[in-house]
């Protein structure tokens, strides 16, 4: 019978001064200059490859029974582990794969023993990140869903603590973590969790997503070492998507535990140990992301007052809530959350004076989120939050009864999109001019719908000064449309595109439909101008049939307004005969 093989000590401190080298040079890597960002990575990688040669040729030479054998073997998986690390974030994607199935090879049928579970589940994790990165999502999904479930049967039958990959080569054992989640076992499953929410939502399965989403800030609250900035923005950009599920109940709930989290930063930075300098930093960073939590509460506030007019007008409303057990248990039952939780309700709105109470929370956020995004500084968001102003006032217009105090609500958002296309240079924002004169077109045509619905039902008002007001709506609104339009010619021509882009196409279209209706609703006793306005409407209803006809992926962006063209354009004609025979008698 052959001798055991014994390892020297000398051997083990060799490695461990080699790996403790290894971790500076990663702890150093984000300090590398720009034109060397890998420099540090790729200097720990060639050390790695060294140990890695001198655990082979050590393990070559044992067996299986020899006292060493287990631990060396633990070593040499994670080293393999490390070198597959520093392959994926170098984009070493072959060699990655290859490092990484080595260490699953070596020790993936032992995973559940302390020195080797942690390797085997960062294995999994790196390649669920590579398999990811390579467009294979369904694959990432398998190595992430192996190292979940590697995970829990751990958890569940082993009692033993994991030991940390840096302690299988210190002599010294590092001091037990402060609170559960700062265990590695616990870090490295919030990290699956974190990439599991990713990989679903790519992969089309929503509400899983938004749960390992959610189950991921609720492990990075519970272990108090998240950046809180951080952790409050991806709890309000959660909200908007279940609000969007009809969650209102849940979404009010992560809406409230961003705004816990904020202020409770807000309280620690009049006592952070920094110079000034880093602290106008960090109040700026933290004014910039209130906003954004206050743009996401004003959201929640329009979209709830959206859903609940749908679901009292519409005959074909349908209920897209998510009834999903583990959905609609999405809590962090460590904030308390009552008051920021009674600012606004959570129940759907049914009368006009709810919907005020709705309308002005969110209104105060939005003009919040303002006094951050100035049109100054940051014209883009200044304009998506006007427009977020216009939505919530044109939602209140809904609940609203009375003619004459919906034309008033949607003067006001006539006023406020006038006064940023009056500031903005279409040469530099032209997506966000484009947006704004096509609402401003629909709101003063929704003002005309307004006056005529009032005239049509009180015969008694329709005074010269009533139809010289429907007259400038409607003036308004064609002058609006073709703002719009005009920002959608070519350049040099002046002409409109051939074709639109997919995402102007029914824009388009319908400027085309709503000009060709306004023409031939305008106020004129001119007989010629009279005659004038029905051959722009026949020519505006033409060109929608035309282009469908042109584009037959057109057709069903608009397939409603294109049958009521196809009509007009067989109609008109015929009037406009009989106008020109009249001008002519």
């Amino acid at each position: 019978m052959s001798k055991t093989t014994v390892v020297s000590q000398d051997f083990f401190i060799d490695l461990r001064e080699k790996y403790d080298k290894v971790e500076t040079l990663l702890r150093e890597a984000n300090q590398d200059p720009q034109s060397e960002p890998y420099k540090s990575k790729y200097a720990a990688l060639e050390i790695l490859l060294e140990v890695k040669s001198k655990l082979v040729s050590v393990l070559d030479d044992l067996r299986s029974s020899d006292s060493s054998y287990d631990e060396l073997t633990a070593m040499l998986g994670a080293v393999w582990v490390s070198l597959g690390t520093i392959s994926v974030d170098t984009e070493e994607w072959s060699t990655g794969e290859e490092q990484l199935t080595n260490c699953l090879k070596l020790l993936e049928d032992n995973a559940m023993q302390p020195n080797k579970i942690l390797i085997v589940l960062g294995a999994f994790n790196q390649l669920g990140i590579l398999w990811s990165n390579r467009g294979d999502y369904e694959k990432s999904h398998k190595y992430l869903s192996s190292a979940e479930e590697l995970y829990r049967n751990y958890k569940n039958t082993c009692e033993e603590p994991p030991i940390e990959i840096s302690d299988l080569f210190s002599a010294v054992n590092k001091p037990p973590p402060q609170t559960k989640y700062d265990a590695p076992l616990e870090k490295l499953h919030t990290l699956t969790l974190y990439y599991l929410a990713q990989i679903h939502a790519t992969l089309g399965n929503v509400v899983k997503s938004a749960i390992y989403c959610h189950n991921t800030l609720r492990r990075q609250l519970e272990c108090e070492k998240h950046d809180m900035v951080d952790w409050a923005l991806n709890a309000a950009t959660l909200a908007q998507f279940i609000m969007e599920k009809n969650a209102f109940q849940l979404a009010r709930h992560h809406l409230a535990a961003a705004s816990c989290v904020l202020e409770q930063y807000e309280n620690t930075l009049s006592t952070n140990d920094v110079n000034e300098e880093q602290r106008g930093y960090l109040l700026e960073q933290y004014n910039h992301r209130s906003a954004d939590v206050a743009r996401c509460w004003a959201k929640y506030g329009i979209v709830l007052l959206s859903v609940s007019f749908d679901r009292l007008t519409s005959d074909d409303y349908v209920d897209t809530s998510v009834t999903e057990p583990e959905f609609l248990e999405m809590q962090f039952s460590t904030l308390e959350l009552s008051t920021y939780e009674s600012q606004i309700t959570a129940n759907y709105v049914l009368v006009f004076d709810d919907a005020k109470k709705v309308f002005h929370n969110a209104l105060s956020w939005l003009n919040k989120a303002q006094d951050f995004y100035t049109l100054e500084n940051h014209a883009s968001d200044h304009v998506s939050i006007v427009q977020d102003m216009s939505e919530l006032y044109k939602n209140l217009a809904l609940f609203d009864e009375d003619i004459a105090r919906k034309c008033k609500l949607h003067k006001k958002r006539i006023v406020m999109l006038e006064a940023v296309i009056s500031e903005l240079n279409p040469k530099y924002y032209l997506n966000a001019c484009r947006n704004l004169w096509f609402e401003l077109a629909g709101t003063y045509s929704t003002m005309f719908d307004l006056k005529q619905e009032n005239l049509q039902e009180n015969p008694e008002n329709q005074t010269q000064h009533a139809v010289k007001k429907i007259h400038h709506l409607i003036s308004k609104a064609i002058e609006a449309y073709n703002g719009f339009l005009d920002l959608l010619n070519d350049v040099k021509t002046k002409k409109p595109p051939a074709e639109f882009s997919s995402d102007l196409v029914r824009p388009a279209l319908l400027s085309y439909f709503y000009l060709g209706h306004l023409h031939s609703k305008l106020v004129i006793y001119n007989k010629e101008l009279q005659l004038e306005n029905r051959k722009k409407s026949y020519e505006y209803y033409k060109m929608v049939v035309d282009y469908c006809d042109a584009h037959e992926e057109a057709r069903k962006s608009v397939e409603i307004e294109l049958a009521a063209c196809r009509e007009m354009v067989e109609l008109l004609p015929a009037v406009i005969n009989k106008f020109t025979l009249r001008g002519n008698s």
